[in-house]
């Protein structure tokens, strides 16, 4: 599960992700990987605020990991009259899809959650914007935010966004083990000149 956001630089950032998200899923699709779109809260002029893609293939975690983090862009802006040099910036955030056994072991308390509704919006008809079927669901501790429209059913939707939170909170404790491995064995010196 890959999620591109939009951070400082108003359009342009906007504009980057929509860059970013052409950039990974046309190489999730020459890796021969599966791109879907789960949610998308487009720009106001241009591009995304947000995008959700869900990528489906071999060690598909492992190839999108290392784009984990802040993305920098720096060019002369054609949305600016002047044609001045901007920098807009976009976050990347990487979670694995993990299978139903892994999820499983996760257990949160109910008091750690904070779970909110909201109207889905978009296709559907009526019932998209009469009924609440969206949820959001928040780890507290944590502070992770998760939210799912892509069901009819708030309970399919609560489902989903349990699982995305469930395989964010296992994804952290992952890389906060290997942290505390790498802390344990300290720094790796290669053995050659001017390492003495």
């Amino acid at each position: 599960r890959l999620l591109l956001t939009a951070g400082a630089g108003g359009t342009e950032a906007c504009d980057w992700v929509n860059m970013l998200y052409r950039m990974y899923s046309r190489h999730a699709s020459y890796m021969d990987y599966t791109v879907k779109v789960v949610d998308e809260s487009a720009g106001d002029v241009v591009g995304y605020k947000s995008v959700e893609l869900l990528i489906d293939g071999p060690q598909a975690y492992g190839w999108f990991k290392g784009e984990k983090g802040a993305h920098r862009l720096v060019r002369l802006s054609p949305f600016n009259a002047n044609n001045k040099r901007q920098t807009t910036f976009a976050g990347v955030d990487v979670v694995p899809v993990l299978d139903e056994e892994d999820i499983k072991m996760v257990d949160i308390p109910e008091k750690e959650l904070e779970i909110t509704t909201m109207r889905s919006g978009g296709k559907g008809g009526q019932n998209v914007n009469k009924v609440e079927t969206g949820v959001r669901i928040k780890h507290i501790p944590s502070g992770l935010a998760v939210k799912c429209t892509e069901e009819r059913s708030q309970l399919m939707n609560k489902q989903i966004a349990m699982n995305r939170l469930k395989a964010q909170l296992l994804a952290i404790a992952q890389e906060q083990r290997l942290q505390d491995i790498n802390a344990i064995r300290g720094d790796v010196v290669e053995a050659s000149w001017g390492a003495q």
